[in-house]
């Protein structure tokens, strides 16, 4: 197991660690910030009807979307996102803060065609750690009912499961801030970072050497 992974597992509380943890491998998750707005509508907007309920509690419009983006507070709250290697936001969610920084919502989408890598756990397991970190002592997670994927990730994590009507609302309490799991986001943060730019550079000689990649013999 890999530095980054052994900061970031350690940094979780008990029992929001996956049980399989040969399959916990590290996934670059990058702070998305106020540059990142165009993205993030791009990746909700390609979002299917299927997806915009599971992330909205309902298959949001188009209109929907782009009132929800347009009002994103990158200052106030966290978000964080899986770019693929075009650079393309697949997967994202959002950690939105209350007023007194007590608690906080999660959210989370996932691209369909990224979905079943448990991109979505690791968003979660990510967003718990930047919570309490954040002095947040509680986190709330609003679930469709069909989300099985979600309400078994928070089921496992110790949330408290209220169900109302079609949705389900998940309590779960936040542990409080170490040193370790401030330790570890920085870790993750940074390892992120560095992917990101090396995706860049990738995709930029790309597009000044078009098959580049294809004419390069192995080494």
């Amino acid at each position: 197991m890999n530095t980054q992974t052994e900061m970031l597992e350690s940094a979780l509380p008990r029992s929001s660690k996956p049980r399989n943890h040969r399959l916990w491998s590290w996934l670059p998750i990058r702070n998305l910030a106020e540059r990142h707005r165009a993205r993030v509508l791009d990746h909700l907007l390609a979002l299917d009807e299927e997806d915009r309920h599971l992330r909205f509690g309902h298959v949001a419009s188009d209109d929907q979307i782009h009132q929800y983006v347009a009002h994103l507070d990158f200052t106030r709250d966290e978000l964080f996102g899986v770019f693929d290697a075009r650079l393309r936001l697949v997967a994202m969610a959002h950690l939105a803060f209350a007023e007194d920084r007590r608690s906080a919502e999660f959210g989370v989408s996932v691209h369909s065609r990224v979905r079943g890598r448990g991109f979505g756990g690791r968003l979660f397991h990510h967003a718990v750690m930047h919570g309490r970190n954040r002095g947040a002592r509680s986190m709330a997670i609003h679930l469709a009912r069909e989300n099985a994927a979600m309400l078994s990730i928070v089921r496992r994590s110790g949330a408290a499961l209220s169900f109302e009507g079609a949705d389900v609302v998940a309590q779960m309490p936040l542990p409080t801030e170490t040193l370790r799991s401030q330790v570890g986001a920085l870790v993750e943060s940074q390892a992120a970072d560095i992917d990101y730019r090396i995706k860049m550079q990738v995709l930029r000689l790309d597009r000044l050497w078009p098959g580049l990649r294809h004419h390069v013999p192995p080494t």
